[in-house]
């Protein structure tokens, strides 16, 4: 079991987007009201005073959207100053990235990854939930903001859809090929998605590995981050290529990361909630920080035993009914 000190943090549960695998049409989305979120100021706290003491030392910022936060660049500044801080990122759409990219860099963000889930701005229209192409091209101009200012790694994330983006895997991969660029390829997860999920099911991880070697060659790559991630790169490529294989190759026993949420429930899974801690509850009613360390202390106890396979259905290929993007991501 690897030493949990990576927190992934929601600013908020609200999205630009609408994407098929994240927040399905006709999902019943109750958003958490802005007073009803963690603060920066309680965020900071629980960082200082609860989290790091216990050994976080590795942050990442998501969301929903994290760029819809009014606040984020002013958070950003704060967790990058922390001296503990070994290492902050964030994962967005990017349709808000070209106008903010100079600011998140200039406050301490380093690396970022970006949703990238096709190069053809109809399918990638289809996907996301809106009408015509001027969504990926705003955010193709993101991407290219992040690139132009620095930020490195720059991973690209992609999740494959049968039957809708499926047939660019050889196209996206070719974008690591003349870019310092990292395009990970996740594979479709049930979450929130039941219907979407059972007509199309997903691609395990080692048949697109397959494509590309056929294509290019395949050697294993590097690249810096705190993921799960098998990395792999095209022979010559500046860049690599990563493969999230959550259905096909459970990597449960490498997991070294808990989520917070927007409204502040700290949770040891992505799906599996057990022994979960309503940390927002605890600031506002009083209790002490000694004690709600106490708290986190105990979820790091139980955290080896705790999978997401371990849930209701009890099998990696069950369905939630949760959203994406009401998780955390």
């Amino acid at each position: 079991m690897n030493r949990v000190d990576y927190l992934r943090i929601s600013l908020i549960d609200r999205c630009n987007f609408q994407c098929q695998y994240c927040m399905p049409a006709g999902a019943d989305l109750a958003y958490v009201q802005r007073q009803d979120w963690l603060t920066a100021t309680e965020l900071l706290t629980l960082l200082r005073e609860v989290f790091i003491p216990v050994g976080f030392t590795r942050f990442r910022l998501t969301g929903g959207e994290p760029l819809l936060r009014p606040d984020v660049v002013e958070i950003v500044r704060a967790i990058a100053a922390l001296p503990q801080t070994q290492d902050l990122a964030m994962s967005t759409n990017a349709f808000l990235l070209a106008d903010l990219a100079q600011d998140l860099y200039d406050a301490g963000l380093r690396r970022i990854n970006i949703s990238l889930d096709s190069l053809d701005p109809d399918t990638f229209a289809t996907i996301v939930g809106s009408q015509g192409p001027r969504r990926w091209q705003q955010v193709w101009q993101g991407i290219q903001a992040a690139h132009r200012v620095g930020f490195d790694p720059l991973k690209l994330n992609v999740v494959v859809i049968p039957g809708v983006n499926d047939h660019e895997v050889l196209d996206l991969a070719a974008l690591t090929i003349a870019r310092h660029w990292h395009v990970r390829f996740i594979e479709f997860m049930p979450i929130g998605n039941a219907h979407l999920f059972g007509d199309r099911g997903w691609i395990p991880s080692a048949t697109l590995r397959q494509q590309i070697r056929d294509r290019w060659g395949l050697q294993v790559g590097q690249v810096q981050g705190n993921g799960p991630a098998d990395v792999f790169q095209i022979p010559g490529a500046k860049g690599t290529l990563g493969f999230i294989s959550q259905m096909s190759e459970c990597f449960c026993d490498r997991c070294n990361r808990m989520r917070l949420s927007a409204d502040g429930w700290l949770r040891p899974c992505l799906l599996n909630e057990t022994g979960q801690i309503n940390l927002k509850k605890s600031l506002r009613e009083g209790l002490s920080l000694l004690e709600i360390r106490s708290q986190v202390t105990n979820m790091l106890a139980l955290k080896p035993d705790i999978n997401f396979k371990q849930r209701d259905t009890g099998t990696a290929t069950g369905s939630y009914s949760r959203t994406m993007s009401q998780i955390g991501g």
